[in-house]
């Protein structure tokens, strides 16, 4: 069917944009009140030559504010050091690795926004144009689904059979396992599952904000080689351009190349180490709260979370209290599970 829909949900310190490919989520796009829009994809920039690494081809940009970005060029580019140059964002900030800029040509003044990035509207619309935009309580139930998915590291495959995410810092690796699938014909059963592991990963991988290099662990031996490739193909069609899928190894093994664009939704939601982030389970305090007012006009409501999730929500409880009154309380409460959130009216 390949039918896209999208949503827009418009929380209190952020907003959330869903797009679906069949009813299922395929990518959850967050803006957060306090997010630089000078390091968003597409934000335009006067930024300064701070350093030339020529061995590597990149120079070190200096966007102003202690922010910074690479600038890749080619030998025969090279920048000039402490001159100023007009650049675009290309691929945002992820933990541990700067942004990558694109020239746009040489420019004058101090480092400054010039053009904001797209706003989440825009960005649904350009991924599917003739789709209606909803919003309201759907979207806000569809932002809490695609939320909950980029989380899952295993993942039901149509059929039978899973397929397991997990990302590091070198690549991204991907096992499919047959589970329980039947079928009295192995070679097919087996062909049926990697091909479904295909379509899966490319869904789940832009779900997540993933990309960069990719290994797909095949179930079985002996795969139909050319019928796998083209596969992948049909299936990572909608990251192009720049994508580039590899045949499949001697070891049952697929390697896909990803751009990377965004900064991985995985990485803004749940901490290096695990489990999700302070900001992230406060932002579900609030929305916890912003439901309950709802369902009991009038109550007065007290959310009790461990103190650290209470700070995290604080700068945002404000914000909350312009919406629904302030007829609640967030308590720090050093007795709550890290990740638990109890909400009650008084």
């Amino acid at each position: 069917m390949n039918e896209r829909l999208i949503f827009l949900d418009r929380g209190v310190g952020e907003v959330r944009g869903v797009v679906t490919l069949d009813g299922r989520p395929e990518r959850l796009i967050l803006q957060r009140d306090d997010d630089d829009p000078r390091l968003a994809l597409g934000a335009g920039l006067i930024a300064r030559v701070a350093t030339i690494e020529a061995a590597i081809g990149a120079a070190f940009l200096d966007l102003g504010g202690g922010l910074e970005a690479i600038l890749p060029f080619k030998p025969d580019a090279r920048p000039v050091r402490g001159a100023a140059v007009e650049v675009e964002i290309r691929s945002e900030p992820r933990r541990g690795k700067l942004g990558i800029a694109r020239l746009v040509g040489q420019a004058e003044g101090p480092p400054r926004l010039l053009r904001e990035p797209p706003q989440m509207a825009d960005i649904l619309r350009e991924i599917a144009p003739d789709a209606q935009l909803t919003e309201g309580r759907e979207a806000r139930q569809m932002a809490d689904e695609a939320e909950l998915e980029v989380l899952e590291t295993i993942h039901s495959l149509p059929g039978g059979g899973n397929i397991s995410i997990e990302p590091t810092r070198a690549l991204t690796a991907i096992d499919v396992d047959l589970g329980e699938r039947k079928g009295q014909d192995s070679k097919r059963v087996t062909r049926q599952a990697n091909l479904a592991a295909l379509a899966e990963a490319a869904r789940l991988l832009r779900l997540k904000g993933l990309g960069g290099l990719v290994v797909v662990d095949l179930v079985g031996r002996g795969h139909e080689g050319a019928a796998l490739v083209a596969a992948a193909r049909i299936a990572f069609g909608p990251d192009n351009p720049g994508v580039a899928i590899g045949p499949v190894g001697r070891f049952g093994t697929m390697e896909i190349s990803i751009p990377r664009r965004t900064s991985p939704v995985l990485e803004r939601l749940q901490r290096a180490e695990g489990g999700l982030t302070d900001r992230a389970l406060a932002q579900r305090v609030i929305r916890r709260l912003e439901s309950e007012a709802a369902a009991q006009p009038g109550s007065r409501l007290t959310a009790r979370c461990a103190p650290a999730v209470a700070g995290a929500a604080e700068p945002l409880a404000r914000k909350l209290a312009e919406r629904i009154g302030a007829r609640f309380l967030i308590k720090a409460d050093p007795t709550v599970p890290r990740e638990v959130i109890d909400v009650a009216a008084a």
